[in-house]
């Protein structure tokens, strides 16, 4: 069924929060609304899924910042007035970082979200083949319920190996 994975985050969100704050009314307590049908929504669900079931995860990005340079004034006869120029600069972080960073179980996983048909591009593929190649783990995420397939199947194989070497 479409947006199990939804529910099955609230249902997550819930049962931590109402852990935390155990002397909350019931009538005050409420959840997030959680969507995966925008990249940003999509990329809430799954840092919240993963720092609520005792991962860490964080949001990085490589956008440049803006330089602004602009000046607002009024002019002598009442009308606002915009002078100078903006640009955006270069990021400093490694070209074709994944969106999000995570730890599953000691794990290091780096995960990229795309909608849609969005493709990863040449530096982001760059990006999987050095991570993979040292040793971690990239995986690409459509939407939460995709997400939650993944993660429940990585976390069963993490189990299942660890089980093999004792």
């Amino acid at each position: 069924m479409k947006n199990e994975g939804i529910k099955r985050l609230k249902e997550l969100y819930l049962r931590e929060h109402y852990k935390k704050f155990t002397d909350f009314p019931e009538y005050g307590k409420s959840i997030p609304a959680f969507s995966d049908k925008t990249s940003n929504g999509l990329t809430k669900c799954v840092l919240t899924w993963l720092n609520l079931s005792g991962n860490f995860a964080e949001r990085t990005g490589n956008t440049g910042r803006l330089l602004d340079n602009r000046k607002t004034f009024v002019d002598c006869v009442g009308i606002t007035r915009v002078v100078g120029s903006s640009k955006w600069i270069k990021g400093s972080g490694t070209r074709g970082t994944s969106d999000l960073k995570a730890l599953i179980a000691g794990k290091s996983v780096a995960i990229e979200i795309k909608i849609g048909r969005d493709k990863l591009s040449q530096w982001q593929e760059e990006y999987q083949r050095k991570v993979e190649a040292a040793g971690g783990f990239f995986v690409v995420i459509r939407s939460f319920d995709e997400f939650l397939q993944w993660y429940d199947q990585f976390v069963d194989q993490l189990k299942d190996g660890m089980s093999h070497e004792k």
